[in-house]
């Protein structure tokens, strides 16, 4: 999920009561609830985004770890500011003591928010990284889901204005139901699209996605990977429909160009991420553009490389170098 969703999580479980326990309990809530993203630094190396986020930071010794961390570093801000007064409370009263258990529990509780709901969508979280690099995906709730920003939003600011924890309690509960009941509808359509497919063509699809799509819960993409193509379309509620498009789109993985650029490093590191990958081959003289895309976001990301055209007569070390010339 987005980091405002995160971060109203934080806020709304404080606002719940939970910010009464130890100082400093809301700054913990929403950095914990944020803490997994600390991967963004990727951005700021060589290393290929996708190849790296969601993994080690989200995995399941980070789950362990990051909370102990946090901890930590609260413990020594309160530490080094303990001989400043303390801050009213709203109310007007001190804020409760430093609790260390308190704080410890809170941030597992924010980072293990951050978790689930990075689960609950379609780009994916190594859960067990890294004792398994698997990817595990929800598809149920989009990335960005305003309808999560404005329940929540508004329990914790009704929350703040009645100094009272009931409003946040509320839109908790509210986003409960509304997670539970996107988790249900998506296994509901999942088992409809699979049959749909069945009656259709005869077989099983190999994969297959029912995944959420912007703005509007009662409506899904359809991803089939068909063996040598993909197959889309889409579902909708209430009315159980499910409608193939008529164009499948190739994978075009058997060229002998794709091959050649699966040695390039930005290539590699796009299909560690890739769920339904397919290729585009652009001819450019000697040398075909090689792109790699993802059918989950094909407008957004994606990985090209130049190799030799399968015609051009080329030695094989000279073919080598020319596949790890990215762009």
């Amino acid at each position: 999920m987005d980091n405002l969703c995160h971060t109203l999580v934080g806020a709304a479980i404080g606002e719940a009561g939970l910010k009464r326990k130890t100082r400093y309990a809301s700054a913990a809530l929403m950095i914990a609830a944020n803490l997994p993203d600390i991967d963004v630094l990727v951005f700021a190396t060589d290393t290929p985004s996708v190849a790296f986020r969601r993994g080690w930071t989200h995995g399941i010794l980070a789950q362990a770890v990051l909370p102990l961390i946090l901890t930590a570093i609260v413990a020594a801000v309160a530490r080094d500011g303990g001989a400043r007064p303390r801050a009213a409370t709203e109310a007007g009263d001190e804020p409760p003591p430093l609790h260390i258990g308190w704080l410890a529990l809170l941030g597992y509780i924010g980072v293990y928010s951050h978790v689930f709901l990075d689960y609950l969508n379609n780009y994916g979280v190594r859960l067990l990284a890294p004792l398994d690099w698997r990817w595990f995906y929800g598809d149920a709730v989009f990335i960005i889901d305003p309808w999560l920003w404005i329940a929540l939003g508004a329990g914790v600011w009704l929350a703040r204005r009645r100094r009272s924890p009931v409003p946040a309690i509320g839109s908790l509960f509210f986003a409960a139901c509304y997670i539970a009941l996107m988790l249900t509808s998506a296994r509901a359509a999942r088992a409809i699209v699979i049959d749909a497919w069945r009656n259709t063509r005869g077989s099983a699809p190999r994969a297959l996605m029912v995944g959420p799509v912007p703005l509007w819960p009662l409506a899904r993409e359809v991803i089939v990977d068909a063996g040598d193509r993909y197959e889309t379309g889409t579902f909708s509620w209430p009315s159980a429909s499910v409608t193939f498009d008529p164009h499948p789109v190739p994978k075009n993985s058997d060229a002998a160009e794709v091959a050649a650029a699966r040695a390039a490093p930005n290539v590699r590191a796009f299909l560690v991420w890739s769920r339904f990958p397919y290729w585009e081959l652009q001819p450019s003289g000697a040398e075909t553009v090689v792109t790699l895309r993802d059918m989950r976001f094909a407008a957004r990301f994606a990985a090209a490389a130049r190799v030799a055209t399968q015609d051009t007569k080329i030695d094989e070390p000279q073919r080598s170098q020319r596949s790890q010339r990215v762009f």
